[in-house]
């Protein structure tokens, strides 16, 4: 008697071009590529005819509802030519909005993935670099730049000089196109001036580590977005023995948080007196009419400047979408986004060199800004990673 075949059920959509099959065998959904078969149902037979859709079986409206509630929780989507799939480091309150703009203006949609701003940057890298060999994401919008390159030294990176490519200044693009900087922030001192009274204010990002502020400073876990990547900067600038005698001593003398904007908001509520943050996360608690201010730190002439960091911009190689993601990325490096990320509530600093428009933060131009040359910086993310993970994150 011949054994009983394995057959597995089938839901093909023409209009998507997929399919996607419920396989009892392996008791599990099983996605496909679907080239104009019958519809809306057929069936598989895993045998000599294995993979060739026959006979077309109706079903229940419940199963087809039930079948894709599955793939989605499964992570198993259809590719459109009108989706585009964008992995964003940057806040979600101010970066979702440009996304609902430009689905309104394209009719495009537009899947972002945001990331917690404990591990924001690390988490979206470590999982392009885990989807290397079957991309999902077409688009990397990077709060700031190291990441990014590391990925571009990896090779995962597409070549695309956008529409507005020229506009933006030689240091803050890659020659081949592979990204492209824009909407910068500065890495400050926010400090608290009712809780420092009559006192001089800190100046320097190694005030931190100064014994007369002891317990009063704070800084953001350094191993994830703009801290890590300032930390990767100081390995590079101050040479590794300094840059770890810096942060032996910031342990011992200030306070961890998990994020820049945790450190924001400790600032503003008097739980610490001043704290090195981001520009954006400072300009929401001023806003919001703390008693704030922003120091830009180390401007003395033999001091180091302050630091800027662009967000950058980058299309996957082999994303799912890759015309869809080209214009996205034409739409988010156009001068009304540039504009709006300056206005908006995390006053972004435009680098597009034809924009002129009154500022609330201090710019590249206006004050001393810190010289960094990011591949000798790039060169220093692993020593300096594997440094504060073993010896400062776990003391």
């Amino acid at each position: 008697m011949p054994a009983k075949r394995n057959r597995f059920r089938c839901w093909p959509d023409r209009r998507l071009r997929w399919s996607a099959c419920w396989s009892p065998a392996s008791s599990r959904w099983l996605c496909g590529a679907f080239a104009g078969r019958p519809w809306p149902l057929a069936r598989v037979i895993p045998s000599k005819h294995k993979g060739k859709l026959l006979v077309p079986r109706p079903t229940p409206l419940l199963a087809y509802v039930l079948l894709f509630t599955a793939l989605i929780a499964s992570g198993c989507r259809p590719a459109a030519t009108s989706e585009v799939v964008v992995y964003t480091a940057l806040d979600q309150e101010f970066s979702e909005e440009h996304f609902e703009q430009y689905q309104q203006e394209t009719g495009a949609t537009v899947v972002p993935k945001f990331d917690t701003e404990a591990n924001k940057t690390v988490g979206l890298t470590e999982t392009l670099f885990a989807e290397k060999d079957r991309p999902r994401c077409d688009v990397f919008w990077n709060n700031e730049i190291l990441n990014t390159l590391r990925l571009q030294k990896a090779g995962m990176l597409e070549s695309y000089k956008p529409l507005h490519y020229d506009e933006y200044p030689a240091e803050f693009v890659d020659p081949d196109g592979q990204w492209v900087g824009f909407a910068a922030r500065a890495r400050i001192l926010l400090v608290n001036t009712e809780k420092l009274g009559k006192r001089i204010a800190p100046t320097s990002l190694f005030d931190l580590t100064d014994e007369s502020w002891q317990g009063e400073g704070g800084y953001a876990k350094p191993l994830f977005g703009t801290t890590a990547t300032h930390a990767a900067v100081l390995f590079a600038e101050l040479g590794p023995e300094k840059a770890k005698e810096f942060f032996h001593q910031l342990q011992g003398n200030a306070q961890m948080f998990p994020g820049n904007k945790q450190v924001a908001q400790a600032v503003s509520s008097g739980q610490i007196t001043f704290g090195l943050t981001d520009t954006d996360d400072a300009m929401v608690e001023i806003e919001q009419g703390r008693p704030v201010k922003i120091v830009y730190p180390d401007q003395g002439a033999d001091q180091l400047g302050t630091l800027f960091i662009p967000n950058t911009l980058a299309i996957i190689k082999g994303g799912p979408n890759p015309d869809a993601a080209k214009k996205l990325v034409d739409y988010l490096l156009s001068a009304n986004v540039e504009t709006a990320l300056a206005e908006g509530p995390s006053a972004q600093i435009p680098l597009n060199k034809n924009l002129d428009i009154p500022l609330r933060v201090k710019t590249p131009q206006e004050i001393k800004a810190m010289q960094v040359d990011w591949s000798q910086a790039l060169d220093q993310w692993n020593p300096a990673a594997e440094f504060l993970r073993e010896t400062i994150l776990t003391n």
